[in-house]
């Protein structure tokens, strides 16, 4: 069995990220999406939250499977028993970090691969942080994100102002 898995910290997830799942759940026999502790960045939404709106999101795609994990990817990969980790490309400067990504990740892994997805161009501008702020601000993200959590993005994002 081919298993893929797509990290992130998807705070929150985009139609951009929805794009690379539904992409990349072809390529695969089982897709994981991952949603990650990430230390470095202060998150808008719970771990919890985030597992819940990638369920919803990816309700109608049979093959894919959403977790959270904290740690190093490498070895969450190993344990899943994948055979390649997906990201999702939107511009040259996401390519650069990915690379490096990439490269650190087949170090600590032999066995996994990194697998590139541009995202669409009607996504490529597309990122949570863009998100958030325009949440933030009263606008409206229709169109950004998925509509079964485009309303408690905007709930959530409304209190914290």
């Amino acid at each position: 069995m081919r298993i893929g898995v797509y990290p992130g910290s998807f705070d929150p997830a985009t139609l951009g990220h929805l794009d690379i799942i539904r992409r990349a759940s072809k390529l695969f026999d089982k897709l994981i999406v991952a949603a990650m502790v990430n230390g470095e960045k202060r998150s808008s939404f719970t771990m919890e939250e985030k597992v819940d709106f990638l369920k919803r999101m990816t309700c109608d795609l049979p093959n894919v499977e959403v977790e959270s994990f904290s740690g190093l990817l490498a070895d969450y990969v190993k344990e899943k028993q994948a055979c390649a980790i997906v990201k999702g490309l939107r511009a040259v400067s996401d390519f650069e970090y990915e690379f490096q990504m990439a490269l650190a990740n087949k170090k600590l892994n032999a066995d996994v691969d990194t697998v590139f997805l541009m995202t669409e161009q009607k996504y490529l501008f597309l990122s949570s942080t863009i998100v958030r702020d325009i949440a933030r601000h009263g606008g409206d993200i229709t169109g950004f994100v998925s509509e079964e959590i485009r309303d408690d993005i905007m709930n959530k994002l409304d209190q914290a102002k």
